[in-house]
């Protein structure tokens, strides 16, 4: 089934000076010479993303777009008119914004996070009320199981996250380290269902398996600094979040256990790789 907004695999019916003319079960679809891949024969199958021309007729390309329908991305707007935006998705054909689509006015420049779907006429567009496009009632998730995280708007209590491009959920404000902005990716775990069925994130798991997670952070982070780190149980919590997006206390527990485990060596400034 032929798939408007996503990859699909097509099968070349003919060649002309045009380019090449792919088979579908809605007719033929144009992939334009200059992006037909060279060689290319009747009988091939490529490859090909489709969308909707300017004339909204079906078309191919080989070009890479930086999001397909379904999926979330951070993009650039291009331009505005009297009726939307215009997103920079990496194809010819800009992707539109409609004002209805905008909790905010969207600005020249500016960079939002957007879900992409098809409109009522199978054109490709773009929201960014992210929220409606998450389940909220049919959680298939457990406690403690690991999950992508995406960071899409801020709150007084922490971070609305997107879980595993499907539900929504809450980073608390303590597990905000360094300086995300929305479309920023991390790895957590689902700490708490609760009964509204609203989801809490973390980005530690539970108990001692936390530590362990935090502790093999530190020493891939030291092998990468060739043994060495100019941090403390004296740093400050926003350089150790900075560097190892931990809390300083789940830090300081990791170190204390690597120093005693004989992995590290501590100074009042610095840890050091106990064989360097």
């Amino acid at each position: 089934m032929l798939e408007i907004g996503k990859y699909n695999q097509l099968e070349v019916k003919k060649i002309s000076s045009f380019g090449a003319y792919l088979a579908s079960e809605a007719g033929e679809i144009l992939l334009p010479q200059k992006y037909a891949p060279d060689g290319l024969k009747p009988g091939d199958v490529v490859k090909v993303f489709i969308y909707l021309d300017s004339d909204d007729r079906l078309i191919a390309t080989s070009q890479i777009p930086k999001a397909q329908v379904g999926e979330f991305a951070v993009l650039e707007v291009k331009d505005n008119s009297p009726i939307g935006a215009f997103l920079d998705w990496g194809l010819e054909k800009d992707l539109f914004v409609p004002f209805s689509e905008q909790p905010v006015p969207m600005k020249k420049r500016e960079k939002y996070l957007v879900r992409l779907y098809l409109d009522r006429s199978e054109r490709i567009a773009a929201s960014a009320k992210i929220g409606k496009f998450l389940e909220a009632e049919l959680i298939s998730l457990k406690v403690g199981e690991e999950v992508d995280l995406m960071i899409y708007e801020f709150t007084d209590l922490g971070a609305k996250v997107i879980i595993n491009g499907l539900y929504a959920g809450l980073l608390f404000r303590n597990e905000l380290y360094g300086k995300p902005v929305p479309g920023t990716r991390l790895k957590g775990y689902v700490n708490k269902i609760r009964e509204d069925k609203k989801i809490d994130v973390t980005l530690r798991r539970s108990g001692y398996s936390g530590i362990d997670v935090s502790k093999e952070r530190i020493m891939k982070t030291l092998e990468a600094s060739d043994g060495f780190l100019p941090l403390s149980d004296k740093s400050s919590p926003e350089l150790i979040g900075e560097v190892l997006k931990m809390s300083k206390k789940t830090f300081k527990k990791a170190i204390g256990s690597l120093y005693k485990d004989g992995f590290i060596e501590l100074t009042e400034e610095s840890i050091k790789l106990r064989n360097k």
